[in-house]
């Protein structure tokens, strides 16, 4: 066993393993799937030193396929959930822990699933997901994933460079957008490196980037509404104020917020209400003030004409109007 190949008493796959593992399984990577396998040892590792796991975690990685991460991780924590999607894979996985890591493999649990869909995991609750995760669902797998499993600290995912920068992007920025606002609802967010083209099999079209994710308590904003009495809100109405707001995003937030707060006068009403400036755009809004515009729906002031708004949900006729809060 050379130091190339082996990671605290487990050896990793080389692209020749990853090879002959497909082989076996009988598994020709997919786009569906988001399916490229990583094959080079020196990028598991590297995930696994930047994750700052530790022997009393709880790993949960999505998507682990033919394992090569999984059996970097295995050696340095006390166990590893592993949800995989494709049967196949899943009903292999074992077997390749058995084999190349047979000291760790009783450290491993594998869950044949959807993640978007996953309900529970069982077992010890994770404390950190490290993963290589399928780009086409990378966000809403995320996202669900922080929402669904409060115990995550801390996260360090792999995913499309472009997804990586929209992740990590503040208020300002060209990238920064309604992905970027919802994983700062949970978590201080930082770009934590690169990963290029070669190391996976077969080589996407397209580079990759590691996103670092730190949990956080929900953020301020309920207190800041004018008159007070604003209780904080939840996910779901925040999260229907950052659609909102980035579904038409060359609009300022007094006509981007209309629809959702059932007028252009009400919308203005709120956003007065939180101290953000109607003119604004939504790109400029940290999720402090996504919040405060939330929470002060319900506690504008209403205007003696009586014309209606989000503190009683009238509209135009006079009917009463819900803000949809789309889950992410």
């Amino acid at each position: 066993m050379n130091e190339s190949d082996s990671s605290g008493g487990a050896r990793l796959l080389t692209p020749a393993d990853v090879r002959r593992l497909a082989e076996r399984t009988g598994v020709r990577p997919t786009k569906t799937l988001g399916q490229n396998f990583v094959i080079d040892a020196g990028t598991v590792r590297r995930i696994v030193r930047t994750a700052g796991v530790g022997a009393e975690d709880t790993v949960l990685e999505v998507g682990p396929g033919l394992g090569s991460l999984t059996l970097a991780l295995l050696p340095h924590v006390r166990a590893v959930t592993a949800v995989e999607i494709d049967p196949r894979l899943a009903d292999e996985l074992p077997r390749t822990a058995a084999g190349f890591a047979p000291a760790h493999a009783d450290r491993l649990r594998v869950l044949t699933a959807d993640a978007m869909r996953v309900a529970e995991i069982p077992g010890p609750a994770p404390t950190a997901l490290v993963a290589n995760l399928p780009y086409n669902v990378a966000v809403p797998v995320l996202l669900h994933l922080l929402e669904l499993l409060p115990s995550l600290r801390r996260a360090l995912v792999m995913v499309q460079a472009e997804v990586a920068d929209r992740l990590a992007a503040g208020p300002g920025s060209r990238t920064y957008g309604s992905p970027s606002a919802k994983a700062a609802w949970y978590a201080e967010v930082r770009r934590a490196g690169s990963v290029g083209r070669g190391v996976f099999w077969p080589v996407p079209n397209v580079d990759s980037g590691l996103v670092a994710l730190t949990r956080r308590s929900a953020p301020p904003g309920a207190d800041g509404c004018e008159g007070g009495g604003a209780s904080a809100p939840d996910r779901r109405a925040v999260f229907a104020v950052v659609d909102a707001a980035f579904a038409q995003r060359r609009k300022t937030l007094r006509a981007a917020l209309a629809g959702w707060a059932g007028s252009a006068p009400a919308a203005e009403r709120v956003l007065r209400a939180a101290g953000v400036d109607p003119r604004a755009r939504g790109e400029s809004l940290d999720i402090a003030a996504f919040t405060r515009i939330a929470a002060c729906a319900g506690h504008a002031e209403e205007p003696e004409d009586g014309t209606g708004g989000p503190a009683d949900g009238g509209g135009k006729d006079g009917s009463r109007r819900r803000s949809s809060g789309r889950r992410a």
